[in-house]
């Protein structure tokens, strides 16, 4: 099969619906030990909720006719969202991951247009963010090279396009396995951290 052409975002726009919905699962997969790793640490929010929400949507991936009613796990995430009042780096990174899954959510239950678009955004302002604040506050001009030349940029763009290429190449989803151990990462988050470093 022959490499889709064009753009990161247009080849993501040609995806069909189910093929959107793998890559933001797989996206969200990623995000979910920076939301463990704020709950672990501030005492606030479920990991097992964002983990009971990604087995549902791989569910439905799996099998078309899965009744599942995805307005109630919604609401469930909404109700383990960081609190508004916490303005915490790790509460930005937690929040960034319910947001991912409630992106996700809204395209299961309706239409949803560049949803997959906008966790692959979410995602990588993540990254931009952790490396302004590990890197410290300089020039734009400075700071906009760093996010390209930055070892952990250059990972999540490494990592969306392995998940984009192996959507490309398995257009059925016939492995749907693989693409949520690709998703998962041996544990490690966009930022590079994995729950092993809270202990």
């Amino acid at each position: 099969m022959t490499k889709p052409s064009g753009s990161f975002n247009a080849r993501v726009r040609q995806l069909d619906a189910r093929q959107q919905i793998a890559f933001m699962a797989a996206l969200s997969e990623r995000l979910v030990p920076n939301y463990a790793l704020y709950a672990g640490m501030s005492g606030h929010g479920n990991p097992g909720v964002l983990n009971n929400v990604l087995d549902l949507v791989w569910e439905r991936l799996k099998v078309a006719s899965a009744r599942i009613d995805f307005d109630k796990q919604a609401e469930k995430l909404a109700e383990v969202e960081p609190p508004e009042a916490d303005d915490s780096f790790g509460a930005r990174r937690a929040t960034e991951s319910v947001m991912a899954l409630t992106t996700l959510l809204d395209t299961l239950r309706g239409e949803a247009p560049d949803a997959a678009l906008e966790v692959s955004r979410v995602s990588r302002n993540g990254v931009r963010a952790f490396i302004e604040m590990t890197e410290g506050s300089e020039e734009a001009e400075r700071l906009d090279a760093l996010f390209r030349e930055h070892e952990l940029m250059q990972d999540e763009r490494d990592f969306q396009d392995a998940v984009l290429e192996a959507l490309e190449a398995d257009p059925k989803l016939a492995d749907l396995s693989a693409l949520r151990v690709l998703g998962r990462n041996y544990g490690i988050s966009n930022l590079g951290l994995s729950l092993d470093e809270s202990a």
